[in-house]
């Protein structure tokens, strides 16, 4: 009997989704939720036996991963963008936790992260572990600002080894994703009282300070500098989000910023799920 299915949603990842399957072959089942996809994406998944493909409009991150959960019978989900890796190691230390008797009250794990450019993992990303493994009914998920997290019922324990963020679709596809996730979380910022948001938001709330901040965290703290050329794209990717984000909650005051947009085009929309975000979270 099977005991984990791999969660992922998917549209137009002809880029990503064919490399994540290939370090997934250890795992009997996998769930792909797809919201349309209009590329190769659906050809690369008929060529794996171990994929069920499920066709759902997308309507919020949150709604296609808890559909995806009423669909799968296993006792654990892993659930998983469709840019991630999962290296050996990993998959080894996944397997060991799920069979372990003294994880018989876990309700899921904790996974760390590590961020690719152009497929070389860097010391340098930010990105925090993210529960990605964890038992079936013991959760559901909820939007959180761009993003969406699952809400586990029980205790969460912690994996060692790294999932690795390897999304290798052009930079004009990020640039547009930004663009939506930074409106998404620019209004969440302004609805959430202060006093309810962390040291770091409400930095970005309130000063103009967090796009340099992001810049000389990951250059210097992060050690970017050490990962050559990639890590100053990666700091540079980082910093022009702040920005992006930065100048939408300026414009939400009495100062005006011009754009060549149209008035309410920065919401999240059907393109959304291009974007990358899948069921692991924000």
């Amino acid at each position: 009997m099977s005991r984990l299915t791999a969660l992922i949603l998917t549209h137009d990842e002809e880029a990503n989704i064919g490399r994540t399957l290939d370090h997934l072959q250890w795992v009997e089942e996998i769930l792909v939720i797809d919201s349309g996809s209009r590329d190769a994406t659906l050809a690369i998944l008929a060529g794996h036996p171990t994929v069920r493909v499920l066709h759902r409009p997308f309507d919020s991150f949150a709604d296609q991963c808890n559909f995806g959960l009423s669909q799968i019978h296993t006792p654990w989900v892993l659930s998983l963008d469709a840019d991630y890796r999962i290296p050996a190691p990993l998959a080894t230390e996944i397997r060991t936790a799920i069979e372990d008797p003294a994880n018989a009250a876990v309700a899921g794990f904790a996974i760390p992260f590590r961020y690719c450019i152009g497929g070389q993992p860097l010391r340098s990303g930010l990105m925090p572990p993210r529960v990605s493994l964890y038992r079936l009914g013991s959760g559901r998920y909820r939007n959180d600002g761009h993003g969406h997290r699952i809400v586990l019922s029980g205790p969460v324990k912690r994996l060692r080894q790294p999932i690795f963020h390897d999304d290798r679709k052009p930079l004009q596809r990020w640039l547009s994703s930004q663009r939506n996730y930074q409106a998404i979380e620019a209004a969440k910022l302004r609805s959430t009282p202060s006093r309810k948001l962390s040291v770091a938001d409400r930095l970005r709330k309130h000063t103009p300070l967090a796009p340099f901040a992001a810049l000389v965290f990951c250059l210097l703290w992060k050690g970017g500098l050490l990962d050559g050329w990639r890590g100053w794209a990666y700091a540079q990717q980082r910093m022009y989000a702040e920005l992006l984000l930065n100048l939408m909650l300026l414009e939400g005051r009495d100062m005006v910023i011009p754009h060549d947009r149209p008035a309410g085009s920065l919401t999240a929309g059907p393109s959304s799920p291009g974007s990358g975000h899948g069921c692991s979270g924000s």
